[in-house]
């Protein structure tokens, strides 16, 4: 596993895939109006797996925005850390 995902972290998965700086993804944004498509998403989330976060591309395709994403990733990841996942 690798180290625990963060916002910049999240921020920088981003922005390579919307071929971005990190500080100009626009966390209200929706993931597909930015551009990712299908297969991004999945190699997202394929991503943030193996940081120990436990999310599938149907959680992610269901959420509106880079927000509701972090949202879901963070909470999943405070519960990976204390054991809960």
């Amino acid at each position: 596993m690798s180290d625990p995902l963060t916002l910049a972290g999240f921020r920088a998965d981003l922005a390579e895939f919307l071929h971005q700086k990190p500080d100009e993804v626009d966390l209200a944004e929706n993931p597909l109006y930015a551009g990712l498509d299908s297969l991004r998403i999945v190699t997202l989330a394929e991503r943030w797996r193996a940081t120990g976060v436990e999310v599938s591309f149907i959680e992610l395709a269901e959420r509106t925005s880079f927000a509701r994403w972090w949202q879901l990733l963070s909470e999943r990841g405070a519960g990976a850390s204390r054991g809960d996942a």
